[in-house]
């Protein structure tokens, strides 16, 4: 599981220069942006936070993100 001190410190790599950047942990898998929408997997407990990774996923809805993520 990714640690609470992580999570609180984690912003949306392609928002934090800008805007806030805040993310939302949903399912112990996925951390979504609340202003962009990119969607960032967690898998073995390491969030993936690519860009492009964010980017596979911005048009699916979040309650259609597979649990658990898939192996890239």
């Amino acid at each position: 599981m990714v640690s609470k001190e992580l999570l609180e410190i984690l912003r949306c790599p392609a928002c934090v220069q800008t805007r806030e950047g805040t993310l939302d942990f949903h399912q112990e898998a996925w951390l979504v942006c609340t202003e962009c929408s990119r969607k960032y997997p967690i898998r073995e407990d390491i969030p993936v936070m690519l860009i492009p990774e964010g980017d596979k996923w911005i048009e699916t809805a979040v309650d259609d993100l597979p649990v658990p993520p898939p192996a890239e």
